[in-house]
Formats: C-alpha cells, structure tokens, sequence
C-alpha cells in the first residue's frame, strides 16, 4: 500500500505551521524532544548529518563510513536531496546565511 504524501497527513498542516512559529532553537529542541521517540530523533538526525557530506561529492560510502550511518540512509539522503520536495537546499541555504 503506497504511503500518503505528507500534505495529506491528517495534522501535518498544524504541525509545519507551529514549527514556523516557533522563534528559538530552544523552543524547537523543546518540541522535537515531547514530539519525538529518541528513534525518530536519531533518524532525522543521522538524515541531517549526510546532507553536507552529500552536497560536498563524497561517496555513500565514505560517509557511511565516516559518520555510522547505513548506506541505505545516505542513499535515501541523496535521492531527496535531488528529486524531493526541496527541503534539504532551503535547510543548506539556510545554514549558508547563518
């Protein structure tokens, strides 16, 4: 059975919307700890943390090397960083302008 797109999700409209209210790091830590099971915090965080190697050439490899993280996750990164929704280049971007 194919997956709903997120838009869909019944909820997943309040959720972005609240998340872009939010105006510290420390609210967002907050609500990402009382939303999140220490797994869904440690799979988005590993999603993160190969978006740069990514953007930066490195193989799958080298970064799952590198940062413990499956070959299946970078893989997964990678694909969504050139065909998904956008995301993680508004994310680089804004990184990029501190």
């Amino acid at each position: 059975m194919k997956r709903p797109q997120s838009r869909e999700l019944p909820g997943f409209s309040e959720l972005v919307e609240v998340l872009a209210k939010m105006t510290s790091e420390l609210e967002v830590k907050a609500f990402l700890e009382d939303l999140c099971t220490p797994a869904e915090l440690e799979a988005m965080s590993d999603r993160w943390r190969v978006v740069q190697p990514l953007q930066e050439g490195l193989s799958y490899r080298v970064i799952a090397a590198e940062t413990g993280v499956s070959v299946t996750t970078v893989g997964r990164v990678a694909r969504h960083l050139s065909t998904g929704a956008g995301g993680y280049q508004a994310a680089l971007k804004l990184i990029e302008q501190g």
